[in-house]
């Protein structure tokens, strides 16, 4: 058994080692003409004084379409001073399908004949000023149908926080297919023509989850699926245990009520490594424990590059306060990790920006305002 563990531990270590590794070193960007910037945002949005700042920052222009319902003044305001870059769609409230899904099919219906190229972001990331480029660069080039980054937590404090963030560094670093990866609604890019070849606006109807909706269409219509690794985006997690908790379930339960196959084999990857950890603290005796540390550390060590290599300094801080959990406490970090996933499966409820869904099979089947 002890060799078992040691070869485990070995695969999940070079795992880490194979996404740090295939990092681009050359991050060519593309700043084609007809590029939209889809932002959906709720009504209580402040204006993200530093997401705008951001966003004017970037290295290849675009037109920002902020999708809302109808009743966000900030948005109102930022269309009103900055009328010739930026617009907003108003959506009205949702009944049959998520807040966020409704938004994002007004957006689709209110393009321009000479919108080329679709980009998506969700309003709580700290993008870099590459961001729009990259993503767009393996669309020009033809090396992608869509192309995704996916994000990087990061929490205010070293408890709960820190502990959901080392849990999502985990999916965060996974070794990435080049062309069949799942994509993330928080930084993602299309063409015109595969939005149209999806029907996007029909596929989403009904639905809650944006990402887990496009990335199944896509793996139907078995389109390429590229992640850009070094498009790890930084994006801020605090509150309190309660909220920490939801967020992680959450999640999962996006997966589960669009791909139970994807969720068992996801939990069971998870429940082989949380059972392996609970027989190297019980059972396998010091060099289990040191063999389990070992590994933790170097994953560590590897994941630290990765977020050197792609943060900006100030976030790098803090998203290093949850590899300190790896390295004090790897077990802990799994066990979280195949909680959540067990939570995950207990409802069919998801609680989301002020109301609760139920969903069955990807669709909205009954839908009422939370407090």
């Amino acid at each position: 058994m002890l060799w078992v563990w040691f070869v485990l531990q070995v695969l999940t270590v070079l795992g880490v080692a194979n996404y740090w590794r295939n990092l681009p070193k050359d991050r060519q960007e593309e700043a084609p003409a007809d590029v939209v910037l889809i932002l959906s945002v709720r009504d209580d949005w402040d204006g993200g004084p530093d997401l705008i700042a951001r966003l004017k920052a970037q290295n290849a222009p675009f037109r920002l379409l902020l999708a809302t319902s109808g009743n966000c003044a900030a948005a109102n305001a930022l269309a009103a001073r900055e009328g010739d870059w930026a617009q907003v769609v108003a959506a009205g409230v949702a009944q049959d399908e998520g807040q966020k899904v409704h938004k994002l099919r007004a957006a689709l219906r209110a393009l321009r004949p000479d919108d080329r190229y679709l980009v998506f972001i969700d309003a709580d990331i700290e993008p870099p000023a590459r961001l729009v480029g990259r993503l767009l660069f393996p669309l020009v080039r033809g090396k992608a149908d869509i192309a995704t980054g996916y994000r990087i937590l990061l929490p205010e404090g070293s408890g709960l926080a820190a502990l959901v963030g080392a849990v999502e560094m985990q999916l965060a670093t996974l070794p990435r297919f080049a062309s069949a990866t799942m994509p993330w609604g928080g930084a993602m890019a299309m063409t015109r023509d595969v939005a149209d070849r999806l029907d996007l606006g029909r596929a989403l109807a009904g639905r809650l989850s944006d990402d887990m909706t496009i990335g199944l269409a896509g793996w139907r219509a078995k389109l390429r699926l590229r992640p850009v690794r070094d498009l790890l985006v930084a994006s801020p997690l605090d509150g309190k245990a309660a909220d920490l908790l939801g967020f992680g379930v959450r999640q999962y339960r996006h997966v589960v009520t669009n791909s139970a196959g994807m969720w068992a084999l996801a939990t069971g990857a998870v429940a082989i490594q949380s059972t392996a950890w609970g027989w190297a603290l019980i059972w396998g005796g010091w060099p289990a424990v040191a063999i389990g540390y070992g590994a933790a550390w170097g994953r560590a060590l590897a994941r630290r590059r990765i977020i050197t290599s792609v943060l900006e300094q100030g976030q790098v801080a803090k998203a290093q306060r949850s590899l300190v959990w790896d390295i004090i406490a790897p077990f802990a970090v799994i066990w979280a990790h195949l909680a959540v996933q067990g939570m995950a499966v207990t409802s069919s409820h998801i609680r989301w920006g002020g109301w609760d869904y139920r969903v069955r099979r990807g669709q909205v089947v009954k839908m009422e305002r939370c407090g």
